[in-house]
């Protein structure tokens, strides 16, 4: 990814825990927390988001590019690597403890819900880093606040409703979906606007520790572009 970074991969290492995490939580628990009700991963998946604000303000576009894709990349081969062994008959003594009903009901997702993961994700991923890194130009460099609550805005919009869509148009009734949707857009945005202090900590020390300050104002932004710009 060019110069070496001292903390680089640290964010990403947390940031494709949260995204696997959020995938298990999922599919293992649906809560309720005051007037929210969602999968139990919703919790922790807006801090997705935050690591995306943080890797695109402070090291640029491009590099958030290839990281949402070794993300996405994670997210895929933990889908599949759960769904493989689901196919696998079970041991005689397990099945008869535990059985693949209790591991189903826990871990397995319907492929249309894997799907809709995917690319809910990969969508809102971009939106948020394509305008967080529009806005720092716009706005150049002031104001951190309107570009990681205004990436997160759109971001947020997309990934939610592409997922509510893809998801669970046809099985559930519109009432219920503006529902799900609602609710979940607006903790995960809440989420980001509550974190605002901690995300500006962090950027600032991650700037004066990396000695970098990224600016994309001459960046490619085709999300399929290999190559690491320089910002």
């Amino acid at each position: 990814m060019g110069r070496p970074y001292k903390y680089l991969d640290v964010v990403i290492g947390l940031f494709v825990a949260v995204l696997i995490v959020s995938n298990l939580s999922s599919s293992a628990k649906i809560v309720t927390l005051g007037p929210f009700t969602f999968d139990g991963g919703t919790l922790l998946f807006p801090l997705s988001y935050i690591f995306g604000d943080i890797l695109t303000e402070v090291y640029g576009y491009s590099v958030s590019r290839r990281v949402i894709w070794i993300g996405f990349a994670a997210a895929a081969l933990f889908s599949l690597t759960v769904w493989f062994v689901g196919l696998l008959p079970g041991e005689a003594e397990w099945s008869s403890r535990v059985g693949m009903d209790a591991y189903n009901a826990v871990l397995g997702s319907a492929p249309r819900i894997v799907l809709a993961s995917l690319i809910a994700y990969w969508a809102g991923a971009f939106s948020n880093a394509f305008v967080l890194a529009r806005l720092k130009v716009v706005t150049q460099g002031r104001w951190l606040w309107t570009r990681t609550i205004g990436s997160t805005v759109v971001g947020q919009a997309v990934d939610t409703c592409l997922f509510i869509v893809i998801a669970f148009v046809g099985t559930l009734s519109a009432g219920a979906l503006w529902d799900i949707t609602a609710s979940n857009y607006i903790f995960k945005v809440g989420v980001e606007v509550l974190f605002t202090p901690v995300t500006y900590a962090l950027v600032g020390w991650l700037k004066r520790s990396e000695g970098v300050d990224a600016y994309d104002a001459q960046t490619n932004f085709n999300p399929f572009r290999a190559a690491v710009d320089r910002a």
